[in-house]
């Protein structure tokens, strides 16, 4: 008598609905796992069918298009399909898990979720492979054997090889989502510009001489960040969290930061009325804070439930760099290149500043030859944006923002720009001119004032006096 053989249903039902919860919003926001999981993965390792259906979509799109979906695009995919009928009760259940998902966009342990969902699907790949093997071997099949269970060894151990460019050219045509964070400066922000702002994994700085405005600056583009409701972490490496914190209640609530301080209860009635995001300051001790350092404080930010949205970093150029070199400027590169891996791995965009050389205070525009100490500090960046103010434009409050560098579209635009230092807001007054025109309207500007002020002194009788007296002589 032959006995059935009993199949056991291979799943993740063991580590709980919740950890199988995880493992699919580890698939929407980590794409590099992702692709390690599209070859060792099963829809059945999941219990909830709701979950099934949420996971076959997703790796169905991918293997088509060869790009995974945004969870927009995935949302509207699944409304189409799930519009009547029993489907509707998996489509609750997935939209009450997305939102779930968003309302905790990174609980803090999904690296251990990778890890171990990863190990399990790599194990069943090897064990199916084994018995295949079996299978082979009776039937006497030997030369299939290596190459299946190599094949099963360095299945999930590393992504796609490349962009086979014609096999995949519909991952081409396919409309990404950026996931910017707009800047607020609207001229900036245009499609052909930055497209929307800094985008996740990018690195962006702005320049400018000693007493400009880069923290001022940097502060501008929190609070507008704030605004959209998205959550920030500043990093202050010269004035205190409070001194900070000071100033984006400045900007917030439209007050002069003298006035503020003294304040609070209006400041705190305005506050009622906004909806914000979450802000974090963090101080850290000039020329004390590496790489290291941001990457464990945001870790233990992880363990609390906070994820930024976007990264403020003032300054990056007195951070510690984890390697010493003899030249000061090999550290600088260093530390950009450390912070534009960090902005790359966790998928946040990062804006810091950098201090120009000294030619840059004389400068009708503070382009990429003015980053003091390491030009290598623009190659690393994604975005470079140069802001000048002449000694008499700062008694006017105004200055020009130069877009030096930018991968995101155009560059090499000049723009005016409304400076009030006292709020830490910034404007863009005007649109775009070239460095020609800014030149020319600079030569006009010196000559208009040369005429004012020698027809002011031709019409002080002293000075008429004076030079007849030259003329006599």
């Amino acid at each position: 008598m032959i006995e059935d053989k009993v199949v056991t249903k291979v799943s993740f039902g063991t580590y709980g609905k919740s950890f199988q919860e995880k493992v699919v919003q580890a698939f929407l926001v980590d794409k590099h796992y992702a692709e390690q999981m599209l070859e060792v993965f099963e829809v059945g390792y999941f219990e909830p069918k709701y979950l099934q259906y949420l996971a076959d979509r997703y790796f169905s799109y991918a293997k088509k298009y060869k790009v995974f979906p945004t969870l927009q695009l995935l949302l509207t995919i699944i409304r189409d399909e799930l519009k009547t009928g029993t489907d509707t009760i998996i489509r609750d259940q997935i939209v009450d898990y997305l939102q779930r998902m968003r309302a905790n966009p990174d609980p803090g342990d999904l690296q251990y979720v990778r890890e171990k969902s990863l190990d399990f699907c790599k194990k069943q790949a090897l064990k199916k492979a084994l018995e295949e093997a079996v299978e082979q071997i009776q039937a006497e099949k030997y030369e299939s054997i290596v190459d299946g269970i190599k094949k099963a060894v360095m299945v999930g151990t590393a992504p796609q090889l490349g962009h086979d460019f014609f096999a995949d050219y519909e991952s081409r045509f396919t409309r990404l989502q950026r996931n910017a964070v707009p800047t607020g400066l609207g001229e900036l922000d245009k499609k052909d510009i930055f497209n929307g702002g800094l985008g996740a994994g990018e690195i962006g700085v702005v320049v400018a001489p000693t007493g400009v405005g880069k923290s001022h600056f940097l502060i501008n583009l929190g609070a507008y960040a704030l605004t959209q409701g998205i959550d920030v972490l500043h990093y202050t490496f010269e004035l205190s969290e409070s001194a900070i914190g000071l100033r984006y209640d400045s900007n917030l609530c439209d007050m002069d930061s003298n006035t503020v301080i003294d304040n609070k209860d209006q400041v705190l009635e305005k506050y009622k009325d906004m909806k914000l995001g979450r802000l974090i300051i963090k101080e850290f001790p000039t020329n004390t804070a590496s790489i290291y350092t941001l990457r464990s404080h945001i870790e233990r930010l992880d363990v609390k439930g906070f994820r930024p949205g976007v990264i403020i970093i003032d300054y990056a150029d007195i951070m510690r760099s984890t390697r010493q070199y003899d030249s000061l400027r090999h550290e600088l590169k260093l530390i950009y290149e450390e912070l534009r891996g960090l902005a790359g791995e966790r998928g946040i965009p990062i804006w810091t500043a950098s201090q120009s050389n000294k030619e840059g205070s004389q400068s009708d525009i503070v382009d990429l030859s003015n980053m003091s100490e390491a030009y290598g500090k623009a190659q690393v960046a994604d975005i470079v944006v140069g802001i000048s103010r002449k000694s008499h434009e700062k008694s006017t409050g105004f200055g020009r923002l130069y877009v030096a560098k930018n991968r995101a579209g155009r560059d090499g635009l000049v723009f005016p720009l409304k400076i009030d230092t006292a709020r830490s807001r910034f404007e863009i007054i005007g649109g775009a001119g070239s460095l020609d025109a800014t030149a020319k309207e600079d030569e006009d500007e010196v000559k208009k004032a040369l005429r004012l002020k020698w027809k002011e002194l031709r019409d002080d009788p002293e000075f008429s006096k004076r030079m007849s007296k030259v003329s006599e002589v």
